[in-house]
């Protein structure tokens, strides 16, 4: 029995090692002095600093919130009727072609994705003009079509669960569909959007392959500018950009646990 004990806690501490350690190391050495990766040369600040001063990451940065932002919110929209469409509605004519569409992007590698969209996005300009070149709407149109997918996913595993006797029981008494999906079926899938829209910013934010063929001269999003860099070496002000945005999804973790315990403990 003792033995089971020690390789369990073993096989603990070796897998949340393998996860944590490099992301721990990447947050100590944002303090190291040196600009060498392997060397230890004492505390310092200087990189946050020279971050600060970098306005090409600052500014990639900036753009990669906005269109996360924006990407998640509109599909969090789109995939939220998706979903409820292919729960409550289907089947119907056309049924199977609309599954394969909501799902393709889950499927698809994002290099032909992002091929795709970037040759929709040609023909577009070639027959009404807009958009008149890449940048932050073409890398949102790209990144709202990867996030659907997954967006509908989530909501449609929660509306699966709901008992279908209140919706019924709401039009029974006179409530019409929309009004029952905005009344009933919304305020209970709300954690599950939430979730949802978490999961999209944060596809939207790790995203290269998309914004690679979607994004333009001075739209350069954070994860390209980063590739773009590591590919020449990796520089320290890349760590302390990276251990503050660790800070706050920590803090916002953190927070986001509290207010779920104080909920349940209501």
């Amino acid at each position: 029995m003792r033995l089971s004990t020690l390789f369990k806690y073993f096989v603990f501490i070796v897998g949340f090692g393998f996860l944590y350690l490099p992301i721990l190391s990447l947050v100590v050495f944002s303090f190291n002095d040196s600009a060498l990766q392997s060397t230890w040369t004492g505390f310092s600040l200087r990189w946050y600093q020279s971050l600060m001063a970098d306005t090409n990451l600052l500014k990639a940065a900036w753009l990669s919130i906005k269109i996360a932002v924006l990407s998640a919110t509109a599909a969090v929209i789109v995939g939220t009727w998706a979903a409820y469409v292919l729960v409550r509605k289907g089947p119907f004519l056309g049924f199977p072609l609309f599954i394969g569409m909501l799902n393709a992007p889950l499927v698809i590698p994002e290099v032909i994705l992002g091929v795709s969209i970037l040759l929709m996005i040609i023909e577009l300009r070639t027959i009404v003009g807009f958009p008149a070149e890449n940048g932050m709407f073409t890398i949102w149109v790209g990144h709202v079509v990867l996030c659907v997918a997954y967006v509908s996913v989530v909501v449609a595993s929660r509306i699966r669960e709901l008992d279908r006797s209140l919706e019924e029981a709401a039009m029974d008494l006179g409530a019409t569909p929309l009004k029952v999906f905005f009344s009933i079926v919304l305020p209970l899938i709300a954690p599950a959007m939430v979730a949802a829209w978490l999961l999209a910013f944060t596809l939207s934010m790790d995203d290269v392959v998309i914004a690679s063929f979607l994004n333009g001269p001075g739209y350069t999003t954070l994860p390209v500018e980063v590739f773009s860099r590591v590919r020449l070496g990796i520089k320290p002000e890349v760590n302390a950009l990276a251990t503050i945005m660790i800070f706050i999804v920590g803090v916002c973790v953190i927070i986001g646990n509290r207010l779920q315990f104080k909920k349940t403990d209501s």
